[in-house]
């Protein structure tokens, strides 16, 4: 008989949910997850997301329909995603940082038939849901407990578990390479979020990529900490983990005691945080007295990390730092710091990983040469499929045949890449243009009582743009503004220092971690009006 199109595509294809179950097929008795007092093996997790793609199967979600997913980290959050991978269907994790009406927008532009959510986030999906056509399937997980409603937004709720079928074997689904996996949404600053179309295939690579470029094996046991609906936690971490057959021990934050605990009581391996976490640890008192010898790597991403900080950090910790550059439309890796770039290359974001190609080029599209600043655009099979429902977007995003990121860097002679700022941060005062973070550095460098510190420009009647340092001072220190800013004018050239430093007992960030530049820009936006008033 003749080959079916569905049998050649279970021969050949690339598809993230085939990755588990290989995994279980190699490993079935391996844990694959620890999330509190459950340990869930390989075949366990693998057999548990057939049932729950079988029944999306059944329900009539076809490739190509699509899922919300509002969950914190769980292993019903990856449970949920591998069986979206393996029925075809695209899974929209949901922003738990976003505010209803934002995960509504979200929800009606993906179009999705059904929403998986946990229990002590009915309210604010309720809410979202109010103006959202189209979903008919309400699915609540327990999370972290509180009553499940009966009703939702006028829809009955039926629970995860009711909702898991029986055993049926595996789910055998056309599913093409290129098919979308998610739908991951960008932060709109000054307009509504993107959606970023990620497929099978560039999961797959980035995946494959990060096991290999951060010599990860089976033998690896994760912390996963970060939100799983970030594309660095889900698929730099996570999916790479799953890949290998490692093992994920499953936190819905970040908790210094428990972190510790943790990685004393699991023997973790890895770990991956925000450069304040890795601060606020070694600056525990009791830090000298915890076991941390299993630790082997510990990557940062999401802002960089001063040297100084960094130096403290590898000292306490013991084992090798890195660093991840890249962006959502990228899956999301691009450039990895390396550990032995640490220390030579302090403040650079690293050299291309072994997926991805990375150039520089000038305003007309042409490269620029070493040692020059220019946009960085990528060649990859890693890159997002297109933005969606935005042709306008992708067609410019893809202009040149080059995937173009926004961000501003240069290469340095010995080909490591040096992020200036992205294009939208880089301050344009007196007529000249100044790196955010270059002056972020300088000011991380004059004063060791800073613990974190963010440039902005804010509008001025005669700078344009008045470059101003708003600085969080360490626990018990204090900021002298005054000594702070003679002591920067030793390190930048004039129009680069400086015209004030606003002090903040905090900085206004995004559920992942990242300072949010243009919130303070809108705070602060009355400053030097109110100053000179």
């Amino acid at each position: 008989m003749p080959v079916t199109p569905l049998q050649d595509n279970l021969v050949h294809r690339v598809n993230v949910g085939d990755t588990l179950t290989r995994t279980a097929d190699r490993m079935p008795s391996k844990v694959a997850l620890v999330d509190g007092d459950r340990r869930i093996t390989y075949r366990e997790l693998d057999d548990w997301t057939d049932r729950l793609a079988h029944t999306l199967v059944d329900r009539g979600y076809a490739p190509g329909d699509s899922l919300g997913l509002a969950s914190g980290n769980s292993a019903e959050f990856l449970a949920v995603y591998y069986a979206c991978a393996k029925a075809g269907v695209v899974c929209v994790p949901l922003n738990l940082g976003w505010r209803a009406a934002e995960a509504g927008y979200v929800l009606g532009h993906a179009g999705v038939r059904g929403v998986v959510l946990e229990a002590q986030l009915a309210d604010w999906v309720g809410e979202a849901l109010t103006d959202v056509d189209g979903v008919t399937d309400v699915v609540v997980a327990p999370g972290t407990g509180g009553p499940v409603p009966d009703v939702l937004a006028g829809r009955t709720t039926t629970t995860l578990e009711a909702f898991t079928g029986p055993d049926a074997g595996p789910v055998e689904v056309l599913v093409a390479d290129r098919a979308p996996l998610t739908y991951l949404y960008t932060s709109g600053t000054t307009s509504a979020p993107k959606g970023v179309v990620g497929n099978h295939l560039a999961v797959y690579v980035e995946s494959m990529t990060m096991a290999l470029e951060a010599r990860w094996t089976d033998e690896d046991r994760f912390i996963a900490m970060m939100p799983m609906f970030h594309t660095a936690q889900l698929n730099c971490f996570c999916t790479p983990a799953v890949l290998l057959g490692a093992t994920i021990v499953v936190h819905r934050g970040f908790d210094a005691d428990r972190f510790l605990a943790t990685v004393e009581a699991e023997q973790v391996t890895q770990v991956f945080g925000l450069p304040m976490m890795f601060r606020s640890l070694t600056e525990r008192p009791d830090i000298g007295d915890r076991d941390l010898s299993t630790l082997r790597r510990a990557c940062y991403a999401m802002a960089p990390m001063p040297e100084a900080q960094l130096r403290r950090a590898i000292d306490v910790f013991g084992c090798e730092f890195f660093l991840l550059f890249g962006q959502t439309e990228m899956s999301p890796t691009t450039t990895l710091f390396r550990p032995e770039h640490q220390l030579s290359h302090a403040g650079a974001v690293g050299t291309p990983t072994v997926g991805v190609r990375v150039a520089l080029v000038g305003p007309d599209g042409e490269r620029v040469p070493t040692g020059s600043e220019g946009e960085i655009v990528y060649r990859s099979p890693q890159a997002l499929t297109e933005y969606l429902h935005d042709p306008a977007a992708t067609q410019a995003a893809f202009a040149d045949g080059w995937f173009h990121s926004g961000d501003i860097g240069r290469f340095d002679d010995d080909g490591v890449l040096w992020f200036a700022d992205r294009s939208k941060d880089v301050i344009k005062t007196g007529g000249e243009n100044v790196a955010s973070i270059e002056v972020e550095r300088a000011l991380y460098a004059a004063d060791p009582d800073i613990a974190e510190v963010v440039a902005v420009g804010l509008p001025h009647e005669r700078w344009t743009e008045a470059i101003t340092a708003v600085v969080v001072a360490r626990p018990g220190a204090s900021i002298d503004t005054g000594a702070l800013l003679a002591a920067v004018r030793t390190r930048l050239d004039g129009y680069k220092v400086p015209k004030a430093v606003v002090v903040l007992d905090d900085l206004p960030r995004t559920s992942t971690g990242k300072v949010q530049k243009n919130v303070l820009r809108q705070r602060l936006a009355d400053h030097y009006r109110e100053v000179t008033a």
